[in-house]
């Protein structure tokens, strides 16, 4: 047992932490650093257990763990370690969004000095309608009224993760600048309220546009490898895949009539050209070779089902 010699005043509590004594009192004063007894004057006496605890939170705090964090490891005795990893684990995940936000910044302040003049106002007016790192919500929201209504929750998952791009950790400025422009696009009024939907993918009921989407999927992923090998669109396995997603959804058979039947449909049909445009610079690694999108995957097996049907001819 202590004895009353063995306390310590806050001054001296402060001074064997290598603190002030104001720090001592406000960790006091928030219920941290447990007091061992008062002195006859009412001042504040410490036992020896209290500088270890003390050097703990100031570690704690170090680490830039916010005061509830650091009672709730002081408090953990139910399961030693367990509230202190998971504190460090959230901070981690709260650092790695700062240094985003941060590196999202640099790029977007780099993309206004480096651009003309004339243009920085444009710059500035794009790089203020989103959030830094951006938020990809919106271009989400564009997706789920373009698609055709009542699709399966799985598959309108799936697509929207093939078709939303995800901001890069470390974006150059050109990636800074694709993405606002998207979300620009994006967010724009549409004068008759929906984006257009190509005919071709107005397919009777859910089950056919989740069919065809589903199938699309599939064939897009196999002509992923040939468009990062720069390969002239052929026909092959990602073709038929391709097909078969069409012919599925319309309840029809992949027959030679069939594939020029949807060659002239896909022909005819409006187009996203600019948001995969932009949405591959936002992929693209700087100074890499463009990524394959959606939009590209289904441009080169467009131009593949062209020359079947012209090899057939």
């Amino acid at each position: 047992m202590s004895s009353h010699e063995d306390y310590w005043s806050i001054g001296e509590l402060a001074e064997r932490a290598g603190v002030t004594v104001k720090t001592v009192r406000f960790y006091s004063n928030r219920g941290l650093l447990p007091e061992a007894s008062r002195s006859g004057g009412g001042h504040r006496r410490y036992g020896p257990e209290t500088l270890d605890r003390l050097r703990l939170i100031r570690s704690l705090r170090a680490l830039d763990l916010p005061l509830p964090e650091v009672r709730r490891v002081l408090e953990d005795e139910g399961a030693p370690g367990r509230v202190l990893e998971d504190a460090v684990e959230g901070r981690l995940r709260e650092l790695g969004s700062e240094l985003k936000a941060l590196r999202w910044r640099e790029a977007a302040l780099r993309l206004v000095r480096e651009c003309p003049p004339a243009e920085q106002a444009d710059r500035l007016r794009l790089i203020g309608t989103v959030s830094l790192p951006p938020n990809t919500a919106p271009l989400a929201r564009f997706w789920r009224a373009w698609l055709p209504p009542r699709m399966p929750a799985r598959v309108m998952s799936a697509f929207l993760e093939l078709a939303v791009p995800q901001p890069p950790d470390e974006p150059d400025p050109a990636q800074v600048l694709a993405f606002t422009r998207l979300h620009a696009m994006m967010t724009a009024p549409c004068p008759t309220g929906r984006q257009p939907q190509p005919e071709v993918h107005q397919v009777a009921g859910a089950r056919g546009a989740a069919v065809l989407y589903t199938g699309l999927a599939e064939a897009y992923e196999l002509a992923g490898p040939q468009l990062r090998r720069t390969r002239d669109p052929y026909p092959g396995e990602a073709l038929d895949a391709y097909v078969a997603a069409y012919a599925s959804a319309y309840g029809s058979r992949d027959t030679r009539q069939f594939r020029r039947l949807l060659a002239a449909r896909l022909a005819s049909g409006p187009r996203l050209d600019q948001y995969w445009e932009l949405t591959a610079v936002v992929i693209t690694p700087p100074g890499g070779r463009p990524e394959p999108t959606p939009g590209s995957a289904d441009d080169w097996l467009r131009a593949a089902l062209e020359r079947d049907n012209v090899g057939a001819a």
